[in-house]
């Protein structure tokens, strides 16, 4: 079995607005045995969108349908078949359709979550903000297929055309920011996404790990 880190580092975000994330250690003396050790403890600070993240629908409050980061039944997240879609598009690409989806997995879709890794081996940052996204096509393709978690690190348009808007409405959680999946070299891995589990949060950082024969 191989297993695959697809998780961002903190440090990586996408959006200017988000504050950087911060680390700040305070060390506190203990007294164990009559010897003397310090503990470590740490005052972390980061925005919602540092390195890899997952949207729950309520991201967007009009779609918000009761799921957060605490309540969001583990076994949703939980080794989860996905199906794995590559393709290799750079930057300015364009518009992503239903066809070049079905093209590239050579079919439907039947598992319950889905992977996208529509850049090949470039990261997410290195292309222009939402040069390459998911058209309206395939959008409904990725609805139909009824899936219940999306990891792609392709998604809006620089227009905001309702990607997101469309998979919350149909009870889709999205994972954003991913890395090193062009290293998934099987059309079916289970997904494993392990959120903090902040109550009332709808967005918040994540690890995702893949597996696969």
């Amino acid at each position: 079995m191989k297993i695959m880190d697809l998780t961002a580092p903190l440090s990586l975000n996408m959006y200017e607005k988000q504050p950087p994330a911060k680390i700040e250690e305070e060390v506190v003396p203990m007294l164990i045995e009559e010897k003397d050790y310090s503990a470590n403890i740490y005052n972390l600070e980061m925005g919602s969108m540092a390195g890899t993240y997952i949207d729950f629908p309520g991201h967007i409050r009009e779609t918000f349908e009761g799921t957060d980061a605490q309540n969001c039944p583990v076994e949703k997240l939980y080794r989860v078949n996905a199906s794995v879609i590559h393709l290799e598009h750079s930057d300015g690409h364009g518009a992503v359709s239903a066809y070049e989806l079905e093209s590239a997995f050579g079919g439907n879709v039947k598992t319950p979550a889905l992977v996208i890794n529509a850049l090949g081996k470039i990261r997410f940052d290195g292309i222009k903000f939402r040069s390459v996204y998911l058209d309206r096509s395939a959008v409904e393709w990725i609805i139909n297929s009824g899936i219940h978690i999306i990891v792609s690190d392709i998604y809006e348009s620089q227009k905001v055309h309702g990607v997101f808007r469309d998979f919350f409405s149909n009870g889709i959680f999205a994972v954003c920011c991913p890395i090193n999946m062009h290293l998934i070299n099987a059309s079916v891995c289970k997904l494993t996404v392990v959120p903090i589990p902040f109550p009332g949060a709808t967005q918040v950082p994540c690890r995702v790990i893949a597996e696969w024969d």
